[in-house]
C-alpha cells in the first residue's frame, strides 16, 4: 500500500469505487436470470426431477453469467481509469489525477501514454472476457484444425 498510508485508509475509496458497478452487475445478474428462468430448458429440468439447487446452478447461473461477464469487461476497464474524482477527495496519489493534470499542463508524452494505457486495459480485458465466455459456453470454442 505504498502512497497510501494506513490499509484502513482504503477501505472507503475502495467502497466508492465498487458500489456502482456492484449495483449495475446485481440488476444485470437479477435480470438475465430472470430471463433464464422461464427457458425451456430450465422447465425441462424441473420436469426431470432435479432439485432446485441443481437447476440453478446448473442450467440457470450458467447461462445467467453471459450479459453479466460481457458487462464485466468495460466496468473493469472503467474502474481502473476512471477514478479521477476519487483520487483526488480522498487524496489518494494515482495514475488517473497524474493524467488529467498532464492535460493540463500539455504533457503531451503523459497524456499519449494514459491514452495508450487505457485502450491497452481496454483490450486485455475484453480478450480476458471472450476467453472466459468459452469456459461457460461450450458453443463458443476457439476453432480447431483437423
Amino acid at each position: 500500500m505504498i502512497g497510501w498510508g494506513a490499509p484502513a485508509r482504503a477501505i472507503l475509496p475502495i467502497c466508492v469505487l465498487a458500489l456502482g458497478p456492484l449495483a449495475t452487475v446485481i440488476r444485470f445478474t437479477r435480470a438475465a436470470t430472470l430471463e433464464t428462468l422461464g427457458a425451456d430448458y430450465v422447465r425441462t429440468a424441473r420436469a426431470k426431477g432435479l432439485k432446485s439447487r441443481q437447476v440453478i446452478g446448473r442450467h440457470v447461473l450458467k447461462n445467467a453469467l453471459l450479459p453479466v461477464l460481457t458487462l464485466s469487461g468495460p466496468l473493469a476497464a472503467h474502474l481502473l481509469t476512471g477514478s479521477f474524482f476519487v483520487e483526488t477527495i480522498f487524496n489518494v496519489p494515482g495514475m488517473a489525477a497524474a493524467f488529467v493534470y498532464a492535460a493540463a499542463d500539455r504533457d503531451y508524452p503523459l497524456i499519449m501514454a494514459g491514452a495508450v494505457l487505457s485502450g491497452g486495459l481496454i483490450i486485455l480485458l475484453n480478450l480476458a472476457v471472450d476467453l472466459a465466455y468459452g469456459l461457460l459456453d461450450p458453443r463458443i470454442r476457439l476453432a480447431r484444425n483437423g
